[in-house]
């Protein structure tokens, strides 16, 4: 069962059985198996899962952004204020980027160009979506980091990315994607690379910024932690697919799904001083490369029947506003 909200005008993006495939010289790699979940307008939605579930994929697939000679989204809808982005010309699709939708990317060096300016960088992605003087987009672009908390932004604009310290960086491209005041930030892994202090600094800017302007934020992370700290409502992905959906309050209090609590356990507790050794996940993701019989997840659960090998459960709503794709979701729960 699909979960859609009722109040549609309040949906800003809605996304609909979403299958991406890559291709390679003898395989296929269904990278993405038919995913369903909306964001509400000035909400925060959490995508969590390991490495490989899909989560930039999905990003990548809702921009359109992906390699076009190795990959391509062969099924289902991206629906932006009710408009599919899939059915849009290059052209259009161009002008929604970086203006109505913004992203932010994991690793800021390979994403800001190391031959111009930072002031330079953002000053042009305000002048391509809203055609004022360079003169005033080099203020806005003074202005954007001043907003991101980058002291001496008026020095700073003049400086090469390599000049920046990795945080610093990173606010730059906070800066460069909230320019154009978009209404829905996707925020790729965006503290990844950066030490624990910088990394809490960033959030907490994400989450300011978008308290103050209003924008939709879709927050991919493999951090639970991050998700209990940023977000409203959450998706867990895994091998392609949803495997649960709930809110955060719903999913950190009853995980209806196998794979979310081996996240959970996973999980460090900041209020223990010395930490135990975290358990894993046995097993590994499967190849995406081979057709799934049954649940993607049999190979490494603890709860696995005959069932879960053979048929793929869907995702139901055994709770309202709650759903998981597990035959035993309330056995799980029970746990």
């Amino acid at each position: 069962m699909q979960m859609h909200s009722t109040v549609g005008e309040d949906i800003l993006l809605d996304v609909r059985n979403l299958e991406t495939h890559f291709y390679g010289e003898e395989s296929v790699t269904h990278a993405l198996g038919g995913i369903s979940f909306h964001v509400m307008k000035g909400e925060t939605l959490g995508v969590v899962g390991e490495s490989g579930c899909g989560k930039s994929v999905t990003a990548l697939s809702i921009l359109r952004l992906l390699p076009k000679l190795t990959a391509r989204t062969v099924g289902g809808e991206v629906r932006f204020h009710g408009r599919d982005l899939l059915e849009l010309s290059d052209r259009e699709m161009r002008r929604i980027r970086g203006d109505k939708i913004a992203m932010i990317f994991q690793d800021p060096m390979t994403s800001l160009n190391p031959v111009y300016t930072v002031g330079h960088q953002i000053a042009e992605a305000v002048q391509i979506h809203t055609k004022v003087s360079r003169s005033v987009a080099m203020s806005k672009a003074e202005e954007m980091l001043r907003l991101v908390r980058i002291a001496d932004p008026e020095r700073r604009v003049g400086n090469y990315p390599h000049e920046m310290s990795g945080g610093m960086r990173q606010r730059a491209m906070i800066a460069m994607a909230l320019a154009c005041s978009p209404e829905l930030l996707i925020a790729d892994e965006p503290t990844t690379a950066l030490d624990v202090t910088i990394q809490a600094q960033i959030l907490r800017l994400i989450v300011d910024l978008k308290e103050r302007t209003g924008t939709a934020v879709m927050f991919i992370t493999h951090d639970l932690g991050v998700v209990a700290e940023t977000c409203q409502r959450v998706i867990v992905m895994y091998a392609g697919r949803i495997v649960e959906q709930a809110s955060v309050t719903d999913l950190f209090a009853r995980p209806a799904h196998p794979y979310t609590q081996g996240l959970m356990r996973s999980v460090p507790d900041r209020r223990q001083r010395r930490q135990r050794r975290l358990p894993e996940i046995p097993g590994i993701v499967p190849s995406l490369r081979e057709p799934i019989v049954g649940c993607s997840f049999t190979p490494r659960c603890p709860f696995a029947i005959d069932i879960c090998r053979q048929k793929t459960p869907p995702l139901r709503d055994f709770v309202s506003g709650h759903a998981a794709a597990c035959w035993r979701s309330e056995e799980v729960i029970g746990v």
